[in-house]
């Protein structure tokens, strides 16, 4: 499966390395393919530089680590969120062709999309 990883499961990974987002991403990465978008990556950078900057060492080295496509953020007038810089992470999502979208964002979760399908790391780790 083709599968994009939001940013809270990122950051929630480097922060909580035995947590369900870290053991849900390393399972991404071993059994699927994944897919990071080119705003993920910057909102990455940005929230924790700003919020807990001694783990910007982590997050730059986890991003190297990881195996994982990187698609551009798609700019596009439908709105199908309601947080506008959600948007083009879903624009992304969906012109990628990705089957889940894993995250913790509510935003997301309320979609009701049969692709991609928006869910959260624990239910990702007890279906799949």
């Amino acid at each position: 499966m083709r599968i994009l990883v939001d940013t809270n499961i990122l950051i929630s990974a480097i922060l909580f390395p035995d947590g369900k987002p870290a053991k849900t991403l390393f399972k991404v990465s071993e059994k699927h393919e994944m897919v990071l978008c080119e705003q993920n990556l910057t909102e990455l950078r940005e929230v924790v530089k700003r919020k807990v900057p001694e783990f910007l060492p982590d997050a730059e080295t986890l991003l190297l680590e990881l195996s994982y496509e990187l698609i551009p953020a798609s700019k596009h007038t439908e709105k199908l969120i309601r947080d506008p810089k959600d948007q083009p992470v879903l624009n992304a999502a969906i012109l990628a062709n990705v089957d889940l979208l894993i995250t913790g964002d509510k935003d997301f979760l309320v979609l009701k999309l049969e692709q991609p399908r928006c869910i959260t790391a624990a239910q990702f780790l007890e279906e799949y």
